[in-house]
């Protein structure tokens, strides 16, 4: 049996006795379930199989249920839609996945290591950086990373450059770039990585466009972008990258979209989003993509979920969260994305874990961090 969400999205529900059950939505997603047995409501959980008796060429959301002690009607983010003519991609509403013990400062961080798969970390009110995770079908308690010696300032930064592998960056209490890692198995200790001459402000950016490779950015203390990377067997010195005119406001923002492609991304002195890319053989010069009405604050976001594909996020004057793509020919205008109740605090966090899928992440006026996604 199929059903149409609010967002015009097809979704499939099969109970097990074939019974089917009839959801309710909330913000165009599915809340709770009515249905004719007596006793507490059940859950329904997502996971993906091809019923060839029903739909023998494609992969569809299905259901199975789960009776909690008493009643929690909650809803879970890992179903997603295909986007072909019967499954259309929509923005989903905001859901609050809580903070750490004691809150948390500054912008999330994200990166996914595989499908349906998205780690999170944040800058605890300790200093001290936690962890939370999706692992495709609930999200993680938080988890207590430490710190290195003296703590650190600002965000941390990750990404991922293979299965079950990430790599987080922050700013220790020094003003150097320290780096953390997991390898599959294990938490590696801080290393201290040191800093552009003169230091550097804010957070780190990082992006990977292969394996064991890494590509790390910050704003210098001269108000303009320096690079570090690591080519598989050394870090290299930092790189001065310059600055659009007037320099650099806050931290820049780095994606990959394919082998030898980085694009970074900066809010100018001109409260503009700016954007810098290697083409593999070279960087470019310092392009103005302009900014949504009324301007915006802090520092860009940028994911990629295709060769030739970016998505930019901002967080506008208005506290709301902007977005601006680019479609392999053309740049788009500013979206509203809304925010959560209260508006943003800091910067988005943006991640793609696949094609046509984007997930998003924020600090919301409750000092809580939000998640919104498009799939």
């Amino acid at each position: 049996m199929r059903y149409q969400n609010f967002n015009n999205e097809e979704q499939v529900y099969l109970r097990n006795d074939f019974n089917y059950e009839y959801p309710d939505y909330v913000d165009g997603r599915i809340q709770s379930y009515s249905h004719p047995h007596v006793g507490p409501s059940p859950l329904y959980y997502p996971y993906y199989y091809y019923p060839s008796c029903y739909y023998p060429t494609r992969s569809y959301p299905s259901y199975y249920h789960y009776y909690p002690s008493q009643h929690e009607y909650n809803y879970h983010p890992g179903y997603r839609s295909y986007g072909d003519s019967d499954w259309r991609a929509s923005w989903k509403g905001w859901e609050d996945l809580g903070a750490p013990r004691g809150g948390f400062e500054d912008s999330p961080a994200v990166a996914s290591w595989g499908s349906n798969r998205l780690d999170c970390f944040v800058r605890g009110n300790d200093n001290r950086m936690w962890h939370k995770w999706w692992d495709g079908s609930r999200w993680s308690s938080w988890e207590n990373l430490g710190a290195p010696r003296g703590g650190f300032e600002d965000s941390p930064a990750a990404v991922s450059w293979g299965p079950n592998r990430i790599d987080c960056f922050v700013r220790g209490a020094n003003d150097r770039m320290w780096h953390k890692w997991w390898n599959g198995s294990r938490w590696s200790d801080w290393e201290d990585l040191g800093a552009p001459r003169g230091g550097f402000e804010d957070s780190p950016a990082v992006a990977s466009w292969g394996s064991n490779r890494l590509d790390c950015f910050v704003r210098g203390n001269d108000n303009r972008m320096w690079h570090k990377w690591w080519d598989g067997s050394r870090w290299s010195d930092w790189e001065n990258l310059g600055a659009p005119r007037g320099g650099l406001e806050d931290s820049p923002a780095a994606v990959s979209w394919g082998p030898n492609r980085i694009d970074c991304f900066v809010r100018g002195a001109n409260d503009r989003m700016w954007h810098k890319w290697w083409d593999g053989s070279r960087w470019s010069g310092w392009e103005n993509l302009g900014a949504p009405r009324g301007g915006f604050e802090d520092s860009p976001a940028v994911a990629s979920w295709g060769s030739n594909r970016l998505d930019c996020f901002v967080s506008g004057d208005d506290d709301r969260m902007w977005h601006k793509r680019w479609n392999g020919s053309r740049w788009s205008g500013w979206e509203n994305l809304g925010a959560p109740r209260g508006g943003l605090e800091d910067s988005p966090a943006a991640v793609s874990w696949g094609p046509n899928r984007i997930d998003c992440f924020v600090r919301g006026a409750n000092d809580r961090m939000w998640h919104k996604w498009w799939s």
